[in-house]
């Protein structure tokens, strides 16, 4: 028998599912877009892995709820809750801001100047940023805690091979824009 806790989180992760599947149409059409302007892509090798490891992420977080009876963990519950819901609004800002140039591949067009607004005024890999949260928290929801670690350790990998791939692929021009920002944590302001 369901639980009602674990009815909402299964409800949850189908709409992340579905979010899912929307943004891999959203990285289509944008890389037709890229392509039409003589986009360059890179990184093909990593990314089918980074497609199985966030699916099997998705796989993971109902199969230790269900499979381990986790319950759901009360404060630590809600506090993740809210972890994965400030990922996803800067998932979206990320994705909003960057516009036709967002993509889940590595998708390069010649002579376009870096995005420098939105979140990447702060960072400069916000999405990733919210990637990460998201790993740690969404498991965490309903106490699935072997997939929090699990999936987070693994990510520090794939995201150490992305990183480079796509910092390699925008080249000097960006390298130049995003010196003085941070990869990952904002820079506290100094009074």
């Amino acid at each position: 028998m369901v639980t009602l806790t674990q009815g909402v989180f299964l409800g949850y992760m189908g709409a992340l599912v579905l979010e899912r599947l929307v943004e891999l149409v959203l990285s289509k059409r944008n890389a037709a877009w890229a392509f039409a302007r003589g986009g360059v892509e890179t990184g093909q090798r990593h990314y089918r892995f980074m497609v199985v490891f966030h699916t099997l992420f998705l796989v993971a977080c109902v199969a230790e709820v269900f499979l381990l009876h986790r319950p759901f963990p009360g404060v630590l519950g809600w506090v993740a809750l809210g972890g994965a819901l400030v990922a996803q609004g800067l998932r979206y800002w990320a994705i909003s801001t960057l516009g036709s140039r967002w993509n889940s591949r590595i998708i390069v067009v010649p002579d376009l100047p870096p995005v420098e607004g939105g979140p990447y005024r702060f960072l400069r890999h916000p999405n990733y940023v919210a990637v990460v949260l998201e790993l740690a928290c969404v498991p965490l929801i309903h106490g699935a805690w072997w997939t929090a670690v699990c999936f987070s350790v693994g990510n520090l990998g794939l995201l150490f091979v992305r990183i480079r791939a796509e910092e390699a692929a925008l080249g000097d021009v960006y390298a130049k824009a995003f010196s003085h920002r941070p990869r990952f944590l904002p820079e506290v302001p100094r009074g």
